[in-house]
């Protein structure tokens, strides 16, 4: 188990999970903010977290947030380790009503943590490429 260190601007944005092995920590809006539909608006979390080298914090939608048309805009927001500010996220309103959020009480994302390997890219030359069946066949290439 790793600890994660978190510096909020008040104890209710700390991240918290509903249950002890969720993989997301939910994190909350740190200010009250209606998005219209179609528009799009950052939502500050009032919390900054210390990511230890080795790791990433990847920040997702809720699947409620999914039902009532309500989308990261980003897909996924990742959180390098070096990153010392605030945690916002770009939502989305795909609805056609006002999307309320309230300071302190709307679960806004989710934050997951996972280790990652952080390899050296390098050149290569193309004659060592086409070393696999597919090749470069991509969307589509295998007949679905």
């Amino acid at each position: 188990m790793i600890t994660i260190q978190a510096r909020v601007d008040h104890e209710m944005y700390l991240p918290q999970r509903a249950h002890r092995t969720d993989a997301g920590a939910d994190l909350v809006s740190s200010e009250n903010v209606v998005i219209a539909p179609g528009e799009k608006k950052m939502i500050d979390t009032g919390v900054a977290v210390k990511i230890p080298e080795g790791f990433v914090g990847l920040v997702f939608s809720r699947s409620s947030q999914g039902k009532k048309g309500i989308k990261l805009a980003n897909a996924v927001g990742v959180i390098d380790s070096d990153y010392r500010g605030n945690i916002k996220v770009l939502l989305e309103n795909h609805s056609n009503e006002p999307y309320e959020i309230e300071y302190g009480g709307t679960k806004v994302a989710q934050l997951v943590v996972v280790p990652i390997i952080l390899p050296e890219f390098v050149s290569a030359d193309s004659d060592s490429w086409d070393d696999t069946a597919r090749s470069t066949g991509g969307f589509g290439s295998t007949g679905a």
